[in-house]
């Protein structure tokens, strides 16, 4: 066999037809409808995981929501079926069920058949919806292995099903019953004012990944997040699968008439310096659209547009920045013109005022934006027919006039705050405006002291802590740092370590709680000032990971409630001032020992010393000892601290690579974690509290180290 002979056609094709002279029409794919949408699922709902299985289930919801939006909708269930099935009901007009003209096809079969079809297409039909790109009930369709849908509508209830997008009935329940081919059918009579829609889908497993499934903490995220933006809208969302935590089910009921202002206090943690500030307005745009004409042909025509916009803010004693933005009802995590409006327009208007009042300095700098969202909570929606978006997941608006025009409201709307004449308004704007300025002034002071603590070069190394025990190489992947409890620890950790790539700081006590402090306190306590000066890539918003001089920062404490808590608090201040480290894996607890136990006349092989790591450990090695009549010594030692033990010992089992145990710090849930860290580490002492007493009961009081 020769050469060519032996290579695959493909690849004969790509490698010897070099002319193209084989390369015809017949050679292109042509995708037919919904076919597009399984070849090439990503392109529709970005992924095939749980996070594309969570998008199908919100375009089913956010059409429902469509008809709340226009006033027709005032309750949705969702239910998730114990036969992994998922429904979406509501009280809505109902899907039309009337033949479209240009098609031949029902209402119902339209939308859920032709890609970018609904009533979101410049008819009137919705002043305001989740999006224009009309594909969102056909996608699911496609990539669902069953699809029923009953609409309630001109005393009737008409239904139809669709396996993986054909439509027609199934014989019986499920996705791998019977099917026949066939259009919208009525199957009973029903009063004339009830209607509604009822859609029912199995996702289809040929498309999703086996251990792809559906969150109900995030479900319920998203109702609760929708009942705030739509008031009067109750949304049940009903588990009937057994999602819940141990497999429970259960029904929970979200309606808020408070609306965003009532949503702006839900998210706001801290405490408010202000009360929550609703801003509301409006303003016109006009854009050029292909409308379909009479004819059936797609003429471009320039078409007036209202865009309303709608902000609740408040600022709080805090210094995060919560900003969550939505158009209609969908939420835009990614921000878009709206968002780089209201942003723009917060930071415009504070300097004129802060001028205007001389509370800046002459020879100051304007502040930036990140002064003037400081410690600010705001939900800002916009509202508008036919939005354009980034993308089929809708996380980012890309409609150019939102900027301008919430740009002008808030602009005007905030600048009225600032400048009021009453009294209250005045004392609360003077505080807001006099935290931005503090906040622009620590921010100057902390790009001083990051610029100070660059990472040096061998001229500049005395610069450095003197308690640093450096190491020699400059390999930052390999180099490692450990923070060490004690001076006693240290002398130890002195003679254990690889002074190649491993360096040493000690930290005398426990440092600084800086959930609770400013940054100029932070930057101020010895401790935190050394820790970051010698990690060298700076602090908070400005930290620079590149400039990290290790490439492992390891917490080493003693093995007992003090050096838990130590170690509790140097999480707070890489969590708060240096997160990129820990996102990026690069922050380790080091495991040291409990237990030594020395072996009486160890058997070939076997090691002297034993070490363990907990009770427990300890406990279950023994009676293994016993049980294969290994002996040991009664002079069990414990360690109180790293300090009492020898440096091999030290070497050996805590910080040698080829035999230590690390534990990596990793943020998995960043919500989850900075609640946590805000309740056990942060300012009000009151939930803490009511978390210790509530959780009194449930501790195993054979942990305490007492």
């Amino acid at each position: 066999m020769t050469a060519e002979t032996s290579v695959p056609s493909t690849a004969l094709l790509a490698g010897a037809d070099r002319d193209g002279s084989n390369y015809t029409a017949r050679h292109l794919l042509v995708l037919e409808g919904l076919e597009a949408v399984r070849k090439r699922p990503g392109m529709y709902i970005g992924s095939t995981d749980s996070r594309g299985l969570m998008h199908c289930l919100w375009e089913i919801i956010d059409n429902s929501v469509d008809e709340a939006l226009g006033g027709y909708c005032d309750h949705i269930e969702v239910i998730l079926h114990d036969d992994a099935s998922v429904e979406v009901r509501d009280n809505g007009r109902g899907i039309p069920v009337d033949v479209e003209p240009k098609t031949g096809l029902s209402g119902v079969e339209v939308v859920m058949t032709k890609l970018h079809a609904g009533g979101k297409f410049g008819g009137g039909s919705y002043a305001a919806s989740g999006g224009l790109h009309g594909v969102g009930a056909s996608v699911v369709n496609a990539l669902s292995a069953r699809l029923d849908v009953e609409v309630d509508r001109s005393g009737n209830t008409h239904a139809i099903s669709f396996r993986r997008g054909v439509p027609g009935s199934f014989a019986a329940d499920g996705p791998d019953a019977t099917f026949e081919t066939g259009g919208l059918r009525k199957v009973k009579r029903i009063a004339k004012n009830r209607t509604g829609t009822r859609v029912r889908y199995w996702a289809d497993r040929q498309i999703f990944l086996k251990d792809a499934k559906l969150s109900l903490e995030h479900l319920h995220q998203r109702a609760r997040q929708t009942a705030f933006l739509v008031p009067g809208l109750t949304i049940v969302v009903r588990d009937e699968y057994g999602l819940g935590e141990g497999g429970s089910k259960g029904e929970e009921s979200f309606r808020f008439d408070g609306g965003i202002s009532e949503f702006c206090e839900y998210l706001a943690t801290d405490r408010p310096v202000c009360d929550v500030l609703r801003f509301t307005g409006q303003g016109t745009f006009k854009e050029t659209v292909p409308v379909l004409d009479e004819h059936g042909q797609m003429t471009p025509t320039e078409v007036t547009r209202e865009l309303g916009v709608d902000v609740a803010m408040r600022w709080g004693t805090g210094y995060d920045t919560t900003l969550r933005s939505f158009v209609n009802i969908i939420a835009t995590p990614k921000g878009g013109t709206h968002v780089a409006g209201y942003e723009q327009a917060v930071a415009k208007t504070m300097n004129e005022v802060l001028r205007a009042k001389k509370m800046l300095r002459v020879a100051e700098d304007d502040i930036v934006k990140d002064d003037a969202l400081e410690g600010l909570t705001a939900v800002v929606t916009v509202r508008l027919a036919e939005p354009q978006f980034e993308g089929q997941t809708k996380e980012v608006l890309g409609t150019s006039a939102a900027r301008r025009i919430v740009n002008t409201v808030i602009s005007k709307e905030l600048k009225a705050f600032l400048t009021s004449t009453k009294r209250d308004d005045a004392a609360q704007a003077r505080v807001v405006m006099e935290k931005a300025v503090a906040a622009a002034r620590t921010r100057i002071a902390a790009r001083q002291h990051k610029d100070a603590q660059r990472r040096k070069t061998a001229l500049e190394s005395s610069s450095l802590p003197a308690k640093l025990a450096d190491c020699r190489s400059d390999d930052v992947e390999r180099s490692e740092l450990f923070i060490v409890e004690g001076d006693s620890a240290l002398g130890t950790a002195k003679l254990a370590r690889n002074s190649e790539f491993q360096a040493l700081l000690p930290i005398r006590g426990k440092i600084l709680n800086v959930q609770k402090s400013s940054v100029t306190d932070m930057l101020k306590n010895a401790e935190c000032g050394a820790i970051i000066q010698v990690i060298g890539a700076g602090s908070g918003r400005t930290f620079d990971i590149d400039a990290a001089r290790y490439g492992k920062i390891i917490m080493m404490t003693d093995a007992d409630v003090d050096g838990s808590h130590i170690r509790t608090l140097l999480l707070t201040l890489f969590h708060r001032y240096m997160r990129p480290m820990v996102e990026a894996g690069r922050v380790f607890a080091a495991v040291p020992p409990l237990h030594r136990v020395e072996l009486v006349q160890p058997k070939k092989g076997q090691d002297k010393y034993v070490y363990t790591y907990s009770d427990r450990e300890l406990r279950d090695k023994l009676m293994e000892f016993q049980s294969k009549g290994v002996r040991y010594k009664d002079s069990i030692q414990r360690y109180k601290g790293l300090g009492e033990m020898d440096a091999d010992q030290l070497a050996e089992t805590t910080m040698d690579p080829r035999h230590r145990t690390l534990r990596r710090i990793n943020l998995s849930d960043l919500d989850s974690a900075e609640q946590v860290f805000d309740l056990l580490m942060g300012n009000d002492v009151a939930p803490r509290k009511e978390f210790i007493s509530s959780s009194a009961a449930t501790l195993d009081r054979s942990r305490i180290d007492a």
